[in-house]
């Protein structure tokens, strides 16, 4: 069962700014969070039905970590469309 400790991040990159005029919010999260545990998650957390919900999975980059090659965890990121009249107060920018 999808968590909302599984939630790593609300993206604010350009893109996302651009996309949260439209009603789209992008979610960073864990790598076994599926689209129905998120949906499940907005629901029971925000009090909000998704209309659709986009899913990406993102690979960990491989970097050099003191010295010797390593690699960043790999997560997930979902586009979440919201109806016109959600509002989420905790997502204001």
């Amino acid at each position: 069962m999808a968590d909302i400790t599984d939630i790593k991040a609300i993206m604010y990159t350009e893109k996302s700014i651009e996309l949260q005029e439209e009603g789209i919010i992008v979610v960073q999260t864990t790598p076994r969070m599926t689209k129905n545990g998120l949906k499940e998650v907005f629901k029971e957390f925000f009090g909000i039905n998704p209309l659709r919900i986009n899913s990406l999975n993102v690979s960990g980059k491989k970097k050099m970590f003191r010295g010797r090659a390593g690699k960043r965890p790999d997560s997930k990121k979902f586009y979440v469309k919201l109806p016109e009249d959600a509002k989420i107060e905790s997502l204001a920018v």
